[in-house]
């Protein structure tokens, strides 16, 4: 039964899980939307950031210094990825088309597989103080404070990476490069370093979203599978390549995901993302921003 507590209720929630979705799809723009690289791993990259913060967080640590910290390693392992990936495919001179989709559905599976055997397949969680509480906005709103840290935590790290992307000149190189590589090799750019460095960066990213990841609900093993619909949805509806419409989009998708869930119920959530994806490409290819 419609109510405008509940209709509140969701745009609120709606708009902090929006932030969120924006925050762990930003690292999927860079290295899909500017690089063209069809990164489908992307999702359990960022379940991985997850356990990596669960495993540090065993150690005591907070988890948004533990996505911090494994900024560092996950942009190495970036780095390294892309440049096996470069090395198979693009050096060869030829578009990876579906071959580049299998090997990153191989690379996620070989995650998957790889922390089912370290953690298990049960649900793991993190414990803070920020974690299990909750603010009362209005006598009839509650909001978990563990949503307010992300939808915070996430803000700043994507107007960070926008900065980046905007003022510094290995930003603009990464978005020059995914506009003419020719012009950007003669202004004396190697593009393959400007691209590798971007993938790192997109992958470390991925790390701090991680840690988002597991600060907002329990993760598993298989949770990537759900936020792949979600991380692609944000990244085509914003427009390839686009930081500040991956913002716009993600917000889209947390409120719309919200309002169904709260007068439709559960079941019908995750067809949300793939929803408004099927829409956008049948209206709108280019995304609502463009690229």
């Amino acid at each position: 039964m419609f109510s405008w507590d509940l209709l509140s209720g969701a745009l609120v929630f709606g708009l902090l899980l929006g932030c969120f979705y924006a925050a762990v799809s930003i690292g999927l723009s860079v290295s899909f939307g500017l690089l063209d690289v069809p990164h489908i791993a992307h999702p359990s990259f960022l379940v991985a950031g997850g356990y990596a913060t669960y495993w540090l967080c065993g150690f005591g640590w907070d988890p948004i210094v533990a996505g911090l910290v494994l900024a560092l390693p996950f942009f190495a392992l970036g780095v390294g990825m892309y440049r096996g990936y470069h090395t198979m495919f693009e050096s060869r001179g030829t578009d990876a088309g579906l071959r580049g989709l299998a090997f990153f559905f191989g690379v996620a599976f070989i995650l998957e597989v790889a922390l089912i055997l370290a953690f298990g397949v049960d649900q793991r969680l993190v414990e803070a103080p920020y974690i299990g509480k909750s603010i009362d906005l209005t006598e009839d709103l509650r909001v978990p404070l563990r949503l307010i840290v992300a939808f915070g935590a996430a803000l700043l790290l994507t107007i960070g990476l926008t900065l980046y992307l905007g003022k510094t000149f290995m930003g603009r190189a990464i978005k020059a490069v995914a506009q003419d590589q020719v012009a950007l090799s003669l202004m004396g750019a190697d593009p393959v370093r400007v691209k590798q460095w971007a993938f790192g960066i997109a992958t470390a990213v991925t790390a701090v979203a991680g840690a988002l990841l597991i600060i907002v609900g329990p993760i598993d093993p298989q949770l990537g599978r759900v936020y792949i619909g979600r991380t692609f949805c944000v990244v085509v509806m914003a427009g390839l390549g686009s930081m500040s419409g991956t913002v716009a989009a993600g917000l889209i998708l947390g409120v719309a995901e919200t309002l169904v869930l709260t007068f439709f119920g559960a079941s019908w959530a995750p067809a949300v993302a793939f929803g408004l994806l099927l829409v956008v490409l049948g209206v709108r290819p280019q995304g609502l921003f463009g690229r």
